[in-house]
């Protein structure tokens, strides 16, 4: 089945009421699924991300994963809602340990989507001084999405990131963000349903 990786409910749940997902555990992650879907919540931060995805390649062998949630843009050139396609994603706060650069995932894509370039950071980023550094390497921020491309590719697993924007450097409260995502996340929902999912591989039964 398709694995779906979100860090909350907040995020998830047009996904599992509009796909009708029924809880089938609690610990160590919730998962929602039907016999098509399953949808980890995986918490927020990196190493809450790659446990989930670890946990979901070695219990569930999916077809793919997908990592889907909301970002913050970087710079101005994003409206709320808008959704991108992740092509790259680089980790400002985790260094290379031989070139001192940050280090980079490389997700898979997928055709005729907008793509933007991700940053991953242990923390959230509210302060607009800080985007703006952000912002010469990336379109986005997040606190998952590469530890969800690094967990799937120690397990050979497809590996696809959407997000939508859920506040720019004018936004500097998290109540903004939470406000934001509740009003966005069922148009990301009816995307995924009508764009990402048709696009997705389809499982190969043996």
């Amino acid at each position: 089945m398709t694995t779906i990786i979100m860090a909350t409910m907040l995020e998830a749940k047009p996904f599992v009421l509009g796909m009708s997902l029924r809880q089938t555990q609690k610990i160590p992650f919730r998962l929602f699924q039907n016999d098509e879907i399953l949808l980890i919540i995986s918490g927020i931060g990196k190493a809450n991300a790659a446990m989930a995805t670890a946990y979901g390649c070695l219990k569930f062998k999916p077809t793919c994963i997908c990592n889907l949630g909301a970002a913050g843009a970087t710079h101005s050139g994003y409206r709320l809602g808008e959704i991108l396609h992740i092509k790259k994603i680089v980790e400002t706060d985790r260094p290379d340990l031989k070139t001192g650069a940050p280090c980079v995932q490389q997700p898979d894509l997928l055709a005729g989507f907008n793509t933007a370039t991700l940053a991953t950071s242990d923390r959230a980023v509210l302060d607009p001084k800080e985007r703006k550094t952000i912002s010469k390497n990336a379109d986005l921020i997040d606190m998952e999405g590469a530890s969800v491309v690094q967990a799937c590719r120690t397990f050979n697993e497809k590996c696809y990131l959407f997000k939508f924007v859920s506040d720019t450097p004018d936004h500097t409260r998290d109540q903004d963000i939470v406000d934001h995502i509740r009003q966005h996340r069922k148009t990301f929902y009816d995307f995924f349903t009508e764009s990402i999912r048709p696009m997705l591989p389809v499982p190969r039964f043996l």
